[in-house]
């Protein structure tokens, strides 16, 4: 099954496979009739089939509707308006610049019409025709009357973009279409709950009317983005592109932060931060590439949806900020990774010449494959680059070289309405160089985010660096603390650097910045294990108990669950019966490793297939394990960012011997991974990227279980088992598999 697309150059959001089925979630049927007051089944009718929302689900979501939220809070806060305000009354550019493409727009107009419709359709559902663009049409109108007041003080703006968020309020029944009506409550919801946000204080806005409004959102739009993001339309969760989930993340946050409802904002946060589908900030920056550029799952799509998913992110990032949440930091600058890497590919570097950018093989789950960076709509412009900018460079000091170039390249920033070049189409609300321009930015700030990465006997070092810096020099030192030498100087693009002079040890490094006014400090310190040595060692010798420890001191001791103590290759072994029985490592035990080596002895009883000797991870999304036995037969090694879909696999040519001890092991160094049994290479792969580290987060480190819940558990025991960080040799497995 494949997806289908919008044309690419258009810049809208892609069509699900299920483009002929029809929805309508009725408003009426929900029957809500309070601001975040609980909540009703979503029905969805048309071209004969229905999906309906849990009703449960959705009440839950909404029942606790709680005050503390700063308002206006979203995309723009009181602060914000009075720096408007005082830049345009000043004709301080390049504020003005931006109030003047607003106000020469056709939405900002007093004369603007609003069209209410009693049922938005968004994708032809075999009866009725799309209308969809009479709502994103008046949303931006609301938008820029509300901006024009708040900029000016002119109250008739106000009595406009209430007058058209009225109509809706008392209009709007239900969306529908397609699945694409996805597309329509995730969209238009962040942006018409924007729109009121910024309205709400206005005294001509009758209460009644706003609670009205209030209702609309979460009765009409929220149900159905809360419904997208626990069910996907029955699909699996990755098969949707990330601008799906992004586009309903920031609605739920958007209407949770307008209604007061703290359970919505929460429930955005968190999906962003640990969501199954493609808009876990995780999944839509999928690779991180040294120096921090971070390929986009829709990468090799084309570059309006990729270009879609950063203005999306970079909406949820600054309504959380503006509620005192980091989504922009979280995962050590993750979206600016992200950012960094779809404003290099789009920017032309000479003449009509692109920016290459690396790009790592991707597939989802449906088997549709990326193999490069697309140029479909290649320098795609969306109106989102202003409002990156001012945060990570002004309000940060971080340096942002890629996301700098493009922001001069469309500003000044236009919004809805296709005013202009600059304008994105109605995906984004847009005008950043008006509303998100800050005064100054933030200088002489140290590098951050260092970290140090052991790869092929390679240090690869990669840091984020300060937005005033001409250069960065890197030190390392034998012991933490130094004193630090000096290994390289003068590195300007990209921020990273491979130190390849090292004869094996434990090694510190930190980086530093030349700015205007001397050295930075340095930054915080990065610790690497450049050799190969024992991360994990579980003997297993315990005999009792329901804890085995770890005899390298690191900590990583496994907690047995349902697990008994059988005889070991050597003493006594962890015994699992193929029943509910496994041993658990504590969470994120992997994220120091890059280069690895995994070993142990196995007595696998046979007669089972997907069951697994390891399996590390956070979900069926993102681990690395080993099964005796896959259902063609063979002994197989898997690591992946993107569920079984991604897997990148070592294969051996047959199943685990059964009903004997075994040695097996596996080790990555650099691109190329190898499958040992009983100290001999059963199997190898050269063309390997994804590393332990890259997994992220894994609070589901497990010894005879499967991350799939529908896999058997392990029936055998397991014995000295072993992580190093660091690829050991063949002569060293050898050795191991004689012991």
């Amino acid at each position: 099954m494949k997806f289908q697309n919008n044309s690419p150059a258009d810049g809208r959001a892609g069509h699900s496979p299920f483009s002929r089925r029809g929805f309508l979630v009725s408003f009426a049927a929900l029957g809500l009739t309070a601001c975040g007051g609980g909540g009703g089944s979503a029905s969805a009718s048309g071209a004969g089939s229905t999906s309906t929302a849990s009703a449960a689900s959705v009440a839950t979501a909404g029942s606790t509707a709680t005050q503390g939220f700063a308002h206006p809070g979203l995309l723009h806060t009181a602060g914000d308006f009075t720096r408007m305000a005082q830049k345009v009354a000043a004709s301080a550019s390049p504020w003005v610049d931006g109030w003047n493409v607003l106000v020469a727009n056709s939405h900002a107009q007093l004369s603007y019409t609003p069209r209410p419709q009693a049922v938005v359709y968004r994708g032809y559902d075999g009866t009725h025709g799309e209308n969809y663009s009479l709502l994103y049409n008046d949303i931006a109108a609301a938008y820029a009357c509300a901006l024009r007041w708040k900029v000016t003080g002119n109250t008739a703006y106000a009595d406009k973009a209430v007058e058209i968020m009225n109509a809706w309020s008392s209009t709007l029944t239900g969306l529908g279409g397609t699945t694409d009506v996805d597309l329509a409550a995730g969209i238009y919801g962040y942006e018409f709950a924007n729109a009121a946000e910024i309205m709400r204080d206005y005294a001509g806005w009758a209460a009644a009317d706003f609670a009205r409004f209030q209702t609309m959102m979460t009765g009409v739009f929220y149900p159905i983005s809360h419904d997208f993001l626990n069910r996907h339309n029955g699909t699996e969760y990755t098969h949707y592109w990330s601008n799906w989930d992004l586009c309903n993340i920031a609605a739920i946050m958007a209407i949770g932060v307008l209604c007061d409802t703290r359970a919505y904002f929460d429930e955005a946060v968190t999906y962003f931060k640990s969501g199954g589908g493609n808009g876990c900030i995780l999944q839509a920056v999928y690779y991180l590439h040294p120096g921090y550029l971070g390929q986009m799952q829709e990468s090799g799509r084309d570059q309006g949806h990729n270009t879609l998913s950063i203005a999306l992110a970079a909406a949820i990032c600054e309504m959380a900020w503006n509620q005192g949440i980091d989504l922009y930091g979280y995962d050590n600058n993750r979206f600016l990774a992200g950012a960094e890497y779809v404003a290099k590919g789009n920017l032309i570097e000479s003449g009509t010449t692109y920016y290459t950018v690396p790009f790592v093989y991707y597939t989802n789950i449906d088997k549709v494959a990326q193999t490069a960076f697309s140029t479909a709509s290649q320098g795609n412009i969306r109106p989102c680059w202003a409002l990156i900018y001012n945060h990570y460079v002004r309000r940060k000091g971080l340096a942002a070289p890629y996301t700098a170039k493009f922001m001069q390249l469309v500003a000044p920033e236009g919004g809805g309405g296709n005013y202009g070049p600059n304008s994105g189409g109605y995906d984004q609300l847009g005008y950043g160089t008006l509303t998100a321009t800050r005064d100054a930015e933030v200088t002489d700030v140290a590098p951050s985010g260092l970290t140090a990465r052991y790869m092929a006997e390679t240090v690869v070092l990669s840091w984020w660096g300060s937005a005033s810096a001409a250069s960065y020099t890197v030190k390392r030192a034998a012991a933490s603390g130094g004193p630090y030498t000096t290994v390289a100087s003068g590195i300007t693009d990209l921020l990273t650097w491979a130190d390849t002079s090292l004869t094996g040890g434990v090694y510190y490094y930190v980086v530093t910045a030349i700015l205007p006014s001397g050295e930075s400090a340095p930054s915080a310190e990065a610790r690497v294990v450049a050799q190969t040595a024992l991360h994990t060692q579980l003997s297993f010798d315990e005999g009792t108990g329901a804890t085995a420890a770890d005899a390298t001191g690191n900590g990583h001791s496994a907690t047995l669950t349902g697990a008994a103590w059988g005889s070991g290759k050597r003493g006594s072994a962890l015994a699992l019966g193929g029943s509910g029985a496994y041993a658990a490592l504590p969470s994120d035990s992997l994220l120091d490793l890059a280069d690895f080596t995994v070993a142990a002895w196995v007595y696998w009883n046979g007669g089972q297939t997907w069951a697994r000797v390891f399996d590390f991870g956070s979900g069926t999304g993102r681990y690395m394990m080993l099964t005796p036995r896959t259902s063609g037969g063979i002994a197989r090694f898997a690591i992946t960012l993107n569920g079984y879909s991604g897997e990148e696999v070592i294969d051996a040519a047959s199943a685990l011997p059964s009903g004997r001890w075994v040695h097996v092991a596996v080790t990555l160094s650099g691109a190329t991974g190898r499958l040992y049994i009983d100290g001999v290479e059963a199997g190898s792969n050269s063309a390997m990227n994804f590393a332990p580290f890259r997994i992220g987060p894994t609070t589901q480190n497990w010894l005879g279980r499967s991350q799939f819940s529908a896999d058997p558990y392990l029936n055998g025991r397991i014995d000295d088992f072993r992580i190093y960080s660091g690829a050991l040799g063949a002569a060293d497995i050898a050795a191991l598999a004689q012991a």
